[in-house]
């Protein structure tokens, strides 16, 4: 198993523990840290710009918010079932999906996985960078580089720092955010009649609805890796309640407010259409809310790069053993910002294309890995895992699992004749299916039932009784090492 060295100096502050187990006596964290994490994980500067995808396709206020509502439920649910996993395993998430996809197989997920990081920190530059220039007249290249310094910086201290900075962002953002948004149903904010008050198209309803589920569907390989330091008996129930209304609270609540930032002030960059709507109410209500959303979004830059870490970690170590160190951690993180910052300045694509390409393929990756996870979690091994075999190429999860590799493979292709892939700098596709239905897309819907269907049925031929007896073993091998 991945054992962690202690380091001298100043590495001291950061983190201890990256993609090795954390033992029970290291378990301080605590149920009530969830809800605000998640919570302002989705209050931040990202949530506004996929209420603008709606009303850009048609789509009324009232449709857009009730797709945008239901999106979220929907990818919720799935995203909050995760956090239970970090509890009781005491483990990063990718980690655990060796279990699925076998100790080197793992990296399959873990492409997608990587992606989804590396995606959401390209798309959140870009945004910081227009919306900054928008609302205050920032430099782009300033804002950008800045930004990646802090987001690199909060990763590297880790687990702890991430959940005090974002409680803290969250003291200021929230009580101003209501303030806005009290003036915005009071009719203070201004902005005229919507042009089309009952504008409907199925194609633009579903896109909506899978924008933001796909919001928090992403969020899946995240939450074991913000839960794996809470005692293991914790209960389950709590844990999944509170993420849930963290992160669909905030952000039904922000792609609301964008759908009528879009609707009724025309905008089209976020930052700028809350600081209007804001200083419309009085000044400069509109420009503190604009900056502390901005933080927000840059504080999830860091969770993500804090993700991305762990990702990359896991894969190499499934090929090469290594020692997770603090000095692995500082590289691994630098190494990904630079990736991250030099694709963001590339990008030509407006802020909302941005967002949008990038959530649809990031859901297109994610469902089969999240469909599979899941499934084995609560319906095949039911929680019940050799944590030491996760750790070894000749466990009894294997090198390569090809149950769970077949899973994803077969889900993923069901996918593709569903697919509507937005325009990614001239590139555009739209699989059959999905062309004769007028461009709806079902992708990811039909992703999740055909991979969760194929794993149930590859399943069924598990040799539980090596499995209960490596679970055993492994039980004895961590009470042995934490005594």
């Amino acid at each position: 198993m991945a054992t962690q060295l202690d380091e001298p100096g100043t590495l001291r502050a950061i983190e201890r523990r990256s993609i090795d187990w954390v033992p029970h006596e290291e378990r301080h964290g605590k149920l009530w840290h969830q809800t605000p994490l998640w919570f302002l994980g989705n209050f931040q500067y990202f949530s506004i710009p996929i209420g603008f995808i709606g009303p850009s396709l048609g789509l009324s206020l009232g449709w857009t918010i009730l797709a945008a509502g239901l999106g979220i439920l929907a990818g919720t649910v799935f995203m909050a079932f995760h956090a239970s996993q970090g509890p009781l395993l005491g483990l990063p998430q990718m980690i655990q999906s060796r279990a699925q996809f076998g100790f080197r197989g793992v990296v399959v997920p873990l492409f997608a996985t990587l992606f989804t990081y590396l995606a959401f920190n390209v798309a959140d530059q870009v945004l910081l960078a227009d919306g900054l220039d928008a609302a205050f007249g920032w430099d782009p290249d300033v804002v950008a580089v800045t930004f990646a310094v802090l987001a690199a910086a909060l990763a590297i201290y880790g687990h702890d720092w991430v959940h005090r900075i974002f409680r803290a962002l969250l003291c200021f953002s929230l009580p101003l955010m209501t303030v806005v948004t009290v003036g915005i149903l009071l009719g203070l904010a201004d902005g005229g009649p919507p042009k089309d008050p009952l504008g409907f198209s199925f194609a633009a309803f579903m896109a909506q609805f899978s924008a933001a589920a796909a919001y928090n569907i992403t969020y899946a390989p995240y939450v074991s890796d913000y839960s794996r330091y809470m005692p293991e008996n914790t209960p389950r129930g709590k844990i999944i309640a509170s993420v849930f209304f963290g992160a669909s609270a905030a952000a039904f609540w922000l792609i609301a407010i964008g759908a009528f930032l879009a609707i009724r002030l025309g905008a089209v960059d976020g930052l700028l259409g809350i600081k209007t709507a804001g200083n419309n109410i009085f000044e400069p209500l509109g420009s503190l809310v604009a900056f502390f959303l901005a933080a927000g979004l840059a504080a999830t830059m860091g969770m993500n790069a804090y993700g991305g870490m762990l990702t990359v970690l896991t894969g190499v170590d499934s090929f090469k053993q290594i020692r997770p160190t603090r000095m692995a951690r500082v590289a691994t993180i630098l190494g990904l910002t630079v990736v991250w910052f030099v694709i963001g300045k590339s990008i030509s694509t407006d802020a909302v294309g941005t967002v949008f390409s990038a959530l649809t393929l990031m859901l297109y990756l994610l469902v089969p890995w999240t469909a599979t996870n899941l499934v084995d979690f609560f319906v095949v091994r039911r929680g019940h895992y050799a944590i030491a075999d996760l750790f070894s190429p000749d466990g009894v999860y294997g090198r390569w699992a090809w149950r769970g590799l077949t899973a994803y493979a077969i889900g993923f292709v069901s996918e593709i004749p569903f697919m509507v892939i937005p325009d990614i700098n001239g590139w555009s596709y739209t699989g059959p299916v999905a062309d004769a239905i007028s461009g709806v897309d079902l992708a990811w819907i039909v992703g999740l039932v055909v991979t969760a269907t194929a794993y149930l049925v590859l399943a069924r031929g598990l040799d539980r009784s090596a499995e209960e007896r490596a679970v055993a073993a492994s039980d004895a091998e961590l009470a042995a090492a934490t005594t």
